[in-house]
């Protein structure tokens, strides 16, 4: 076997040859398998598709919350040819639907042993249940075989993941075996990730962030991942009071483990074996990483990406008490420029930030108008954020284009205002996004605190004045116990507005 054939269920038999013994998964229930366990749970299961007629080329889907099935049937997909189509069983059934219409999978598998909503999919997929030695679930076929072109090698198409959009139709990224590989080896260089490392793995299989920079960078280098279904920050707390040494995880995650200790009277970790720590999915502000340093006791590394670059496409290195907040520079083999034309008028330093490497996507399935848009001849890739890079070549990234707020004629970007908010002592997490009103735009905070009857909004709004010139303060704050939120713990702007609906007239009636 070359380079030139490799695809990513060879990661699972390289490891399986070199640490045959050692524990590759453990599951939220306890159960866990070792390296050649896994590799025997994986031939077990493209045995399964392969007997409901999955052919090279033929999606295959699961929809699933995380679990040991989970990671089985991504390589067994790989193993046969197919394409691995990871669906969050959260999705409701016409979510689903929109994305199954599109992919046309040929069978479909969901993880009924670890989530409800999977079990009550299964039962209207008419799925048959099975039970194997690395878990229950169910399997069903769920379209004619429909294949498409294949040539076997690193190219190929490995993983189909669909973003996530209020309109429109749903784009699936096509992620290459040559993308993922070169995402979890990336990852797991950066992280200094050792074989004797337990990952903490509560980011969704179902998003590039578990899959590419958890999933595959363990099975590289023969780690464990300590696979969780859902966020729980006692669960958390209690996996790094016992094993767990690398944690990848989003803000809002470290934000409600810290409220967690906070609660109980702690102000930082004790006795544990952490030695990495990290964030993604949103920007940075000072304040926030000095609290997360002094909790951890370690430097709080940042990064960015998105689906169609793999995850990965900067990150820092940073020592611990370092100010920088960018996203670092770019990973090996990878550019990246900003196009000043676009999304931010009257801030020259700020344009559209652009990506080009190994980890950039095929394309989207079956969507070639779509693929040209986002990707140029020349292999670009648009991002659709916004950024900016410093002196030292770190990028920071400001936003999204479309979230950009033009209040008055000044640029405001949300992350900015939102770390103003997170700074006061009572905050959990904000979110900031803009609404269209008498040809200008106000903003509106959406603001997590552990106890809303403890803070006001006229006293957010003035610790927030202190801080943000007056074209960036609140027009109006919202306080919540709850902001909607996706697996990964990442906020879901785009329902603010018929989230809190209610809250929203109840505010403007009063003004």
């Amino acid at each position: 076997m070359t380079e030139n054939d490799f695809r990513i269920h060879h990661l699972v038999a390289k490891s399986a040859h070199r640490f045959p013994d050692a524990v590759a998964l453990i599951d939220g229930n306890g159960r866990q398998i070792t390296y050649a366990q896994y590799q025997a749970a994986t031939e077990l299961a493209a045995a399964l598709l392969l007997d409901r007629g999955v052919q090279p080329g033929d999606r295959v889907a699961i929809v699933a919350e995380n679990c040991i099935t989970t990671a089985v049937f991504v390589f067994a997909a790989s193993t046969v040819g197919a394409y691995a189509l990871p669906i969050n069983a959260r999705m409701t059934g016409a979510e689903i639907a929109r994305v199954m219409s599109h992919a046309s999978p040929r069978a479909t598998v969901f993880t009924t042993e670890v989530s409800k909503e999977a079990a009550a999919h299964a039962e209207g997929a008419s799925a048959t249940a099975q039970q194997t030695p690395f878990g229950n679930f169910a399997i069903a076929v769920t379209g004619a075989s429909d294949p498409e072109p294949v040539q076997a090698g690193p190219d190929e198409t490995a993983v189909l993941l669909y973003t996530t959009g209020t309109t429109g139709d749903p784009k699936g990224v096509m992620l290459t075996h040559a993308n993922l590989l070169f995402a979890g080896r990336a990852s797991a260089k950066l992280r200094g990730m050792r074989q004797d490392d337990t990952i903490y793995g509560v980011l969704p299989l179902t998003h590039v962030f578990g899959l590419a920079s958890m999933l595959m960078a363990a099975c590289d280098i023969g780690a464990t991942v300590q696979l969780e279904p859902r966020f729980r920050p006692d669960a958390l707390y209690a996996a790094l009071m016992d094993k767990a040494t690398v944690l990848p995880a989003v803000p809002q995650m470290h934000a409600l483990l810290m409220q967690y200790a906070k609660d109980r009277g702690l102000t930082h970790l004790e006795n544990s074996k952490l030695r990495y720590v990290s964030s993604g999915a949103a920007p940075l502000d000072p304040a926030w990483k000095r609290k997360a340093e002094a909790f951890y006791g370690l430097p709080l590394q940042n990064g960015y990406g998105l689906t169609e670059s793999t995850a990965g496409i900067c990150s820092t290195r940073n020592p611990i008490g370092s100010p920088d907040i960018s996203a670092g520079f770019a990973l090996p083999e990878t550019e990246i420029r900003l196009d000043t034309s676009v999304g931010a008028e009257g801030d020259p330093d700020a344009g559209e930030i652009l990506a080009r490497g190994p980890q950039v996507m095929k394309g989207y399935f079956r969507n070639p108008q779509e693929t040209a848009r986002a990707i140029d001849a020349d292999g670009w890739l648009r991002t659709g954020d916004l950024g900016k890079i410093d002196a030292d070549g770190n990028l920071h990234v400001v936003g999204r284009c479309k979230e950009l707020i033009i209040r008055g004629g000044f640029n405001v970007y949300p992350p900015e205002v939102e770390a103003a908010l997170n700074d006061h002592p009572d905050v959990i997490q904000s979110a900031v996004i803009g609404n269209s009103v008498n040809g200008d735009e106000e903003i509106l905070a959406f603001v997590q605190c552990a106890d809303p009857a403890a803070l006001t909004k006229e006293a957010l709004a003035a610790f927030a004045a202190e801080r943000l010139a007056g074209y960036k303060r609140p027009s109006r704050i919202i306080l919540t116990t709850q902001l909607p939120a996706a697996p990964t713990g990442k906020i879901l702007k785009h329902k603010l507005l018929s989230v809190f609906a209610e809250q929203l007239a109840h505010s403007a009636a009063e003004e």
